[in-house]
């Protein structure tokens, strides 16, 4: 068994005084906002360096060389972009992509010291809400590269970003079926199809990519030319996708966050032993908002943690069957990011 893991969350500053930034929580210590100058969107741990953390911000990407007590941004060629998405490449960390919001990638070739834009997807705008689209999630086989947008469904790069191919046309074919249409913000039924949070590979079905909108989890063997519901409704009351991991020591393992919708009062977290065929809820807690993000342990598979969106976080450190309620502090009101090692 692996040490117990460090907790790190990202919240959103919010009306009522909520603090944005990044909470730390080490083994058996109290949870400390150790990064507080901007909202955290997204947080990634280096993959051999847990020491080393990256987080993306409302003011670009942050690097911390010591587990979150100093923190330097790093060189990103623009200024007012929100960075809601990073990844290292699983091949080579010493490249490592961004994704934005407006919509943009930046890739990194020095372990993100700095970060060069890449040229402009160029998707169509197929849904307009009243915030700018962005990137969310981005997931790597060797040179392949697949995003998912919020809210413009998903798209696939062969070349590390250089160019992108739509991968959204055969969602919107799905959003004519009336039971995958969903509209809150725009004038169009396609838009709960199109709303991206999570996207996933598996070394264990090499030619497979998972996807998790408002709609549901789908899964594409060809590309993304076309996208097959796998109905995780079958198993969950849930159906909203907001976070899709699979278990880096074991690729046939695959978590899902799953909930009413984007603000709601019920979630769970849910696992699947099979490649997604089957599903079984995994928490044996009681969120009371949206389960916002999932954070699994890179070598003790047995680690798992999740947090809901006002500011509750659960973990295991024996594979479901004990959970620990660690919630944050109160100024922690709205979780985006969740990440552990």
């Amino acid at each position: 068994m692996a040490e117990a893991a460090t907790l790190y969350a990202g919240t959103a500053a919010t009306k009522d005084g909520g603090a944005g930034g990044l909470f730390r929580r080490a083994p058996g210590a109290d949870w400390q906002h150790v990064f507080a100058a901007a909202d955290v969107h997204a947080i990634t741990l280096h993959p051999t360096d847990p020491d080393t953390i990256l987080i993306g911000t409302k003011d670009g990407p942050y690097r911390s060389a010591d587990r979150g007590a100093h923190w330097e941004r790093l060189g990103f060629p623009d200024r007012g972009v929100q960075v809601w998405s990073l990844l290292f490449d699983p091949a080579d960390p010493r490249t490592v992509f961004a994704g934005t919001a407006p919509v943009a990638v930046y890739r990194s070739e020095d372990g993100g010291a700095h970060f060069k834009r890449m040229p402009d997807p160029g998707l169509p705008e197929r849904v307009r809400m009243d915030f700018p689209c962005r990137v969310m999630r981005f997931a790597a086989q060797g040179r392949e590269l697949y995003a998912t947008l919020e809210v413009n469904g998903a798209m696939r790069s062969r070349d590390h970003g250089e160019s992108w191919e739509d991968c959204s046309v055969d969602l919107v074919r799905l959003a004519g079926q009336p039971h995958l249409q969903s509209r809150i913000l725009s004038d169009t039924d396609t838009e709960g199809m199109l709303d991206g949070h999570a996207i996933a590979m598996t070394a264990a079905d090499p030619g497979a990519v998972f996807l998790a909108v408002r709609m549901g989890i789908f899964r594409s063997t060809d590309q993304g030319k076309s996208w097959k519901d796998i109905e995780v409704g079958r198993f969950s009351p849930y159906t909203y996708g907001r976070d899709l991991r699979v278990c880096p020591s074991d690729p046939k393992v695959m978590y899902a966050a799953l909930s009413v919708a984007a603000r709601s009062q019920a979630g769970a977290l849910f696992r699947s032993d099979d490649l997604g065929a089957s599903w079984r809820r995994f928490d044996k807690v009681t969120p009371h908002a949206t389960v916002m993000a999932i954070a699994l342990h890179r070598s003790d598979a047995a680690q798992v943690a999740f947090a809901a969106r006002h500011g509750e976080v659960f973990a295991t450190a024996d594979a479901g069957a004990s959970w620990q309620a660690l919630p944050l502090p109160p100024a922690g009101r709205d979780v985006y990011a969740l990440a552990c090692g």
